[in-house]
């Protein structure tokens, strides 16, 4: 499925496990399961949400990260970007809390994701979901786990019997294309990847602007769980690259890759014809 693991990755596993569960209780403590956060909030430069307890995971997972691996560069969605990763081999990619909507209206749908690149390729991805108890592990080579016990994703290859979840819009395109089962909305990129590595749906939509942070983790997850997450054109995802934004995404089963990516190929024809 994937080069052997490398040492490293298996070495740092349990106590980056140990740190993304410290930050969540971190987190945790500010969340208010069906209501409002007590976290203080405001809105970043271009209006997307923010909380305090963004920032003290932030905060809490680099001082333990570079502990742990100190030539490591940092990206993360809420530090200042430091073009010293482009020259570094190792970089840690960071998502203090995937989900901040989901996490500031009480919804359990939010995750403390973390991977770490190796020239550019993700080696070790964790994505823990405090409020919904689970905790998605994986290493490049080494398969991938959800609490500890081994998942993969599901063998379906009919997209009539699929459970799809994305954005409304992706999926009412979609409809009007080929017939599927829409999934329940899941606000956390990380977390709808991560559920399509342990079989609770079948695949997701990625609309463009996704960023590495929301990616990396759950995408070794999910491949590592026998799936796959590729652009629009069939290829892999590139990660650390000068500007770390996505284009439309697929993430699926292996069964799925396919006809989803042919599906979106027609979705975009449609779209070009109507220009």
């Amino acid at each position: 499925m994937s080069t052997p693991p490398m040492p490293i990755a298996s070495d740092l596993l349990p106590a980056i496990r140990e740190s993304c569960i410290a930050a969540g209780e971190i987190a945790l403590a500010l969340f208010r399961p069906g209501e409002k956060t007590a976290a203080k909030t405001w809105s970043k430069a271009g209006g997307s949400p923010v909380t305090e307890a963004d920032i003290g995971v932030d905060t809490f997972l680099r001082i333990q990260l570079s502990v742990l691996l100190p030539d490591a560069a940092w990206l993360s969605e809420e530090t200042v970007d430091d073009a010293l990763r482009l020259s570094r081999r190792f970089v840690w990619v960071v998502d203090p809390i995937d989900g901040t909507r989901a996490y500031m209206a009480g919804s359990p749908d939010w995750a403390v994701c973390v991977a770490l690149l190796d020239e550019g390729r993700p080696i070790l991805g964790i994505v823990h979901a405090p409020a919904s108890h689970a905790t998605y592990t994986a290493i490049a080579g080494g398969g991938a786990q959800r609490n500890g016990e081994p998942i993969a994703a599901s063998g379906l290859n009919a997209l009539a019997e699929a459970r799809i979840a994305g954005p409304k819009p992706m999926l009412d395109a979609l409809a009007r294309l080929e017939a599927f089962l829409p999934a329940d909305k899941i606000p956390s990129l990380a977390l709808r990847l991560a559920r399509i590595a342990d079989g609770t749906i079948d695949a997701g939509l990625v609309s463009p602007d996704a960023r590495d942070w929301d990616l990396a983790a759950a995408d070794l997850i999910l491949v590592e769980a026998g799936g796959r997450v590729s652009t629009g054109d069939g290829s892999a995802v590139v990660y650390n690259r000068e500007t770390p934004v996505h284009g439309m995404l697929v993430a699926s089963n292996a069964g799925l890759s396919a006809p989803l990516l042919g599906a979106l190929q027609r979705m975009r024809d449609g779209q070009t014809q109507r220009i």
